[in-house]
């Protein structure tokens, strides 16, 4: 029974130092948080784009079309193929 209380007591130390690295790692949090927040964006864009064909009949040619439909700035994404590009976006 020993071995298994030194086994759990080393499992929670080691999540504990990689807690404490993290949060002595501040760029690495923030990088990883950039890349989560790009994704959301971009999926955004890809809503608002289906969003605005469902409205209007056509799909949108322009991210200035999409402004009624999103809140924030897009201003980094553009409209290819009929689907967002730019930061977050999967590469086709």
């Amino acid at each position: 029974m020993r071995l298994i209380e030194i086994a759990m007591a080393s499992a929670i130390t080691m999540s504990i130092g990689g807690v404490s690295y993290v949060a002595l790692n501040p760029a690495k949090l923030q990088s990883r948080a950039q890349v989560v927040a790009d994704q959301a964006s971009c999926r955004t864009v890809d809503t608002a784009i289906v969003g605005y064909l469902m409205n209007n009949g056509t799909a949108p040619t322009s991210i200035r079309q999409l402004k009624d439909y999103v809140r924030g700035d897009i201003s980094k994404y553009r409209i290819v193929d009929g689907a967002a590009a730019g930061p977050g976006c999967a590469k086709a």
